[in-house]
């Protein structure tokens, strides 16, 4: 009886498994990127200081995401989806200079803080993403920079 109830568990899990797979999913691809409302068109930073922040920064909180081969399989794309669109709620590159002037010093402070803190990027993004691993000197730089933004 045991065998038998963990059969048709096994199988149920399978079952939604694969029909999980038919749930469409919204990808996050824009064609505008070198928009006039780009943080990076706004502000025009380093190279380097750029870099760190489309690999540590850009799959979040922009209008493009670089989706890893995973991203197609159910529920790992619907988790994804979520957290982009929380992520761009919250921070959105792409549409930085369509902030107010306050909200984009406001935001620039904040970015400083989740930094320092450790809390962006997310450590559940890093385990994935060795790219947007930060050293404790791009950090420094980054929060150099972006202080010189708000002086």
């Amino acid at each position: 009886m045991k065998k038998k109830i963990i059969k048709i568990s096994v199988i149920s899990l399978l079952i939604i498994v694969i029909l999980l797979q038919f749930v469409p999913t919204k990808k996050n691809i824009s064609e505008q990127e070198n928009d006039e409302n780009s943080f990076l068109k706004i502000y025009n930073p380093p190279d380097e200081i750029a870099k760190m922040l489309k690999n540590a920064c850009y799959d979040c909180h922009s209008n493009n995401t670089r989706y890893p081969w995973y991203s197609n399989i159910q529920p790992v794309a619907l988790l994804m989806q979520n957290h982009i669109f929380e992520g761009k709620e919250e921070l959105n590159f792409s549409e930085f200079g369509k902030y107010s002037k306050r909200k984009q010093k406001n935001k620039i402070k904040s970015i400083i803080k989740q930094i320092k803190n450790d809390k962006m990027p997310l450590k559940s993004y890093l385990l994935m993403h060795q790219e947007a691993r930060l050293s404790q000197e791009q950090k420094d730089k980054l929060i150099s920079w972006l202080n010189s933004l708000i002086k």
